[in-house]
């Protein structure tokens, strides 16, 4: 099998200010992705697998940092400036990374992964399950991506604003939180794609179905949008999981070796 690896960030942030070239306890936020990777890739390489990786954007800076490490060998897509809008779906920004990098490369690739940069909490055993869970539903599938237990449910303790007054999200009459269905927070932070589906499918409805998922501890993921956010994953990170779980540390000293290379 070869595998594509995207990275994808665009320059500045409305959420926080540069927040794809920040540092995240002591460390830059990209190279937790990078981490991630290079682990990732060592297994897939032993066994009989092939890998690129590929970073698109139009930061000057996160290509600096991304291409300063020694570690990988990374293929960087300038993007263009029509994909570089807030309302531009990271789907397509995927599509054209896909395309280009097949055409640089004169290949065709098996799998595309995409791991968010601002979802430095994710261990080498979550994304191999992800890899996993999408070869068995090969054919089957669009895209396998990470989810996390919601701690809020619209059956039942969600609410909306609908003509001056609020009300449930969905109207249900559930009397505790555990009768009624689950539901699960995206927490964008690994999405293992199809490359056809990639090709061919509206970037807009591209989770509404033939999706499936897998399941990360819900308190390792918050999608960083803000200064609070990281705040929050630092604190979270450097008192708990850092030193409480050797799969989390197993990504944090990886991505600190990258400083050194």
């Amino acid at each position: 099998m070869n595998y594509l690896f995207t990275i994808c960030g665009r320059a500045g942030s409305k959420g926080l200010a540069n927040k794809n070239i920040s540092m995240f306890c002591e460390v830059p936020l990209v190279y937790y992705t990078l981490s991630a990777i290079a682990l990732t890739a060592k297994q897939l390489v032993s066994e009989g697998n092939e890998y690129k990786v590929a970073l698109n954007t139009d930061s000057k800076q996160l290509k600096d940092l991304v291409m300063n490490q020694q570690i990988l060998e990374i293929l960087c897509v300038d993007r263009e400036s029509e994909l570089a809008g807030d309302n531009v779906a990271k789907v397509t920004v995927i599509k054209d990374t896909l395309n280009k990098a097949e055409g640089h490369w004169k290949c065709k690739f098996d799998y595309v992964i995409d791991l968010d940069i601002t979802s430095p909490l994710r261990t080498l055993s979550d994304v191999l399950n992800a890899i996993k869970v999408k070869q068995l539903r090969a054919g089957d599938t669009d895209v396998v991506y990470s989810l996390s237990p919601a701690r809020k449910n619209p059956y039942f303790n969600m609410a909306k604003k609908i003509n001056g007054y609020y009300e449930k999200v969905i109207h249900a009459n559930y009397i505790s939180r555990q009768e009624t269905p689950p539901v699960y927070d995206m927490n964008a932070s690994i999405y293992v794609y199809e490359p056809n589906a990639l090709r061919e499918k509206e970037p807009t409805t591209f989770f509404n179905d033939h999706a499936d998922a897998i399941i990360m501890r819900d308190t390792a993921v918050l999608d960083i949008d803000c200064l609070e956010d990281k705040e929050m994953m630092e604190i979270l990170a450097k008192y708990y999981f850092f030193v409480k779980f050797d799969e989390y540390k197993e990504i944090f000293e990886y991505a600190k070796s990258l400083l050194q290379k």
